[in-house]
């Protein structure tokens, strides 16, 4: 054998070697039950948000656009677009109607600026869970699984008083979701609830199977976000896919994506992701498109191994 040809074939053993070995890794990934995908996507409202802002877009057409301009079949709602029509029956019909419609899933409801569910004032944190109520009530009517909600504590107290504060209001809202066949999951959205350990460690204070996390793959600030989606991970029952700017291969250029999907899917998660576009050096429909492009590409590497 000459060199050169020594050197070639040198060279394929050690590609083929760490294709094995990549494999191997790649297999360790749980997979879906036969015939479905290891994980389905959807939309989050919030990735419309400056379009929605300028009035070039109503909340009552976002079913179609999820549905036609981007084929996506199920979405999750932000409050903010639609805060005064809690309790408007015909306009929440009107919404019902026009996504059964068109075939799409009304997922969950983010919930923000109902207070502190942590208040630091038992009389406030009370209150706080109260003004959540017609948000459950509107998410059970529109069928959703979840609404998304906030850990907040006012940023006063110890570690542990923060996370007791925290637990006792999720559960008083948890027990009321509950009746209306709802979870309550908390997504880490600044303040403690941007750290991994002190959200799980709420979690298991709450203690009950309607209570749980959104991991975003953002707003982990200067908490490291694979270690904090890990540890979100085993009390998931929703994902949020933040996406921010792409490179010129369309990876996202904060997260490595198949990173943290081996986390995701490791935790046997196989429910929905939600695209949630934040990113402000594109538009945010290119910024959609490019974010189902990148979970669908990685969704498909990992299938291709398993």
């Amino acid at each position: 054998m000459n060199r050169r040809k020594f050197l070639q074939q040198a060279a394929f053993a050690a590609v083929a070697g760490a294709g094995v070995s990549g494999c191997k890794r790649l297999a360790a990934i749980p997979q879906a039950p036969p015939g479905q995908p290891l994980f389905k996507i959807s939309l989050a409202e919030w990735s419309l948000h400056r379009t929605l802002q300028k009035k070039q877009m109503d909340h009552l057409d976002f079913p179609k656009v999820a549905k036609l301009d981007y084929g996506i079949d199920a979405i999750e709602l932000v409050n903010q677009f639609f805060k005064d029509k809690a309790r408007d029956k015909a306009y929440l019909t009107e919404f019902k109607n026009r996504s059964h419609d068109l075939g799409v899933t009304v997922l969950l409801i983010m919930i923000d600026g109902m207070g502190q569910l942590g208040d630091p004032d038992a009389t406030q944190r009370d209150r706080a869970v109260e003004n959540h109520f017609q948000w459950v009530e509107a998410a059970g009517f529109l069928g959703c699984h979840s609404i998304r909600v906030n850990a907040e504590t006012g940023n006063v107290g110890t570690f542990e008083e923060q996370q007791n504060r925290a637990a006792d209001g999720l559960r008083k809202l948890a027990l009321v979701a509950r009746d209306h066949h709802l979870n309550v999951i908390v997504e880490n959205h600044g303040h403690l609830s941007s750290n991994g350990k002190w959200l799980s460690g709420v979690m298991r204070q709450v203690n009950l199977p309607n209570c749980g996390t959104l991991p975003d793959f953002g707003n982990f600030y200067d908490y490291d976000r694979y270690q904090g989606v890990a540890e979100m991970m085993p009390f998931a029952k929703a994902v949020s896919a933040k996406t921010h700017d792409f490179d010129k291969r369309g990876e996202d250029t904060l997260v490595d994506y198949h990173r943290m999907l081996r986390i995701v899917l490791n935790a046997g998660y196989h429910g929905y992701l939600g695209i949630e576009y934040e990113g402000e050096n594109i538009a945010e429909a290119e910024g959609i498109r490019l974010s189902k492009t990148l979970l669908e590409r990685v969704r498909a590497d990992f299938q291709s191994i398993g």
